[in-house]
C-alpha cells in the first residue's frame, strides 16, 4: 500500500509538472497572439509616439499598411504580403516571411496547448488535483520577470539580441529608403508590446497562484471537518 501510494504521488507530481509546462506555454503564446491582434495598442501609439509626424505619412495611410501587415501574419492567411501604398525590397519581403513563420508557429502552439490544457485540467479536476496551478504560477511569474528586467535595463540591447537569436541574417535592419514601413514601426512600439505581454503573463501567473491557494484552503477546511 505504501509503495503504491508513493508511485501515485510520484505520478501525480510529474503529471502536475507536465500540465504546468503545457499551460505555461499557452499563457506565453496567448500573450503574443493577443498583442499581435491588439491593433488598438498600435493606434494609441500612433498618437503617443507621433508616428505620423516622424514617418511623414497620414494616420490613414499608416493604419492601412499596418492592418495589411497584421493580416499577413495570421496563420490562416497565405497570400503574399503586399502593402497598399508602400514599396518593399526583396530583403524586406524575406524578413517578413521569416516573421510570419514565427507567428504561425506561435499561433499553432497557442491552439494546441490550449486544447491540451483544457483536456488535462478537466481530468485533474475530476480527481481533485490542483498542484499544477502553483507550478504554473511560479513559471509564469518567474520567467518573464527575468526577461522583463533584462528588457527594461537595456531595451536596445535586448531588442538586438532577440533578432540575432531568431533570425540568421540582418534583413531586419531596414533601410527606410527601400522599406519605408520601418518608419511606421519605431522601437518604442515594440517595447510597449513587450510590456503588454509581460502584464498579461504576470496577471495569468498571479491568477494561477490565487486559484492554487484557494483550492489548498478548501482542502484544509474539508480535512478539519
Amino acid at each position: 500500500m505504501a509503495a503504491r501510494r508513493r508511485r501515485r504521488q510520484s505520478s501525480g507530481f510529474f503529471s502536475n509538472i507536465g500540465l504546468a509546462l503545457v499551460l505555461t506555454t499557452f499563457i506565453f503564446t496567448f500573450s503574443v497572439v493577443l498583442v499581435l491582434n491588439a491593433k488598438w495598442l498600435y493606434y494609441i501609439d500612433i498618437t503617443m509616439l507621433n508616428i505620423d509626424k516622424q514617418s511623414g505619412m497620414t494616420v490613414e495611410t499608416i493604419k492601412e499598411n499596418y492592418d495589411a501587415l497584421i493580416l499577413y501574419n495570421q496563420f490562416w492567411y497565405w497570400k503574399e504580403l503586399s502593402f497598399p501604398t508602400l514599396p518593399m525590397s526583396e530583403q524586406g519581403r524575406i524578413h517578413f516571411q521569416e516573421v510570419k513563420q514565427i507567428f504561425v508557429v506561435i499561433q499553432v502552439l497557442c491552439m494546441a496547448s490550449f486544447a491540451a490544457s483544457v483536456v488535462w485540467i478537466i481530468k485533474k479536476a475530476g480527481r481533485g488535483q490542483y498542484g499544477y496551478l502553483k507550478i504554473t504560477g511560479l513559471l509564469a511569474l518567474g520567467t518573464p520577470l527575468v526577461l522583463g528586467v533584462a528588457a527594461i535595463w537595456n531595451w536596445e540591447r535586448f531588442f538586438v539580441t532577440f533578432h540575432q537569436i531568431f533570425f540568421k541574417n540582418d534583413y531586419w535592419l531596414f533601410d527606410s529608403r527601400t522599406d519605408p514601413v520601418i518608419l511606421m514601426l519605431p522601437d518604442s512600439y515594440f517595447f510597449h508590446c513587450a510590456v503588454f505581454m509581460l502584464l498579461v503573463i504576470l496577471l495569468a501567473g498571479s491568477l494561477c497562484l490565487f486559484l492554487a491557494r484557494r483550492h489548498r484552503d478548501r482542502a484544509v477546511s474539508r480535512s478539519r471537518r
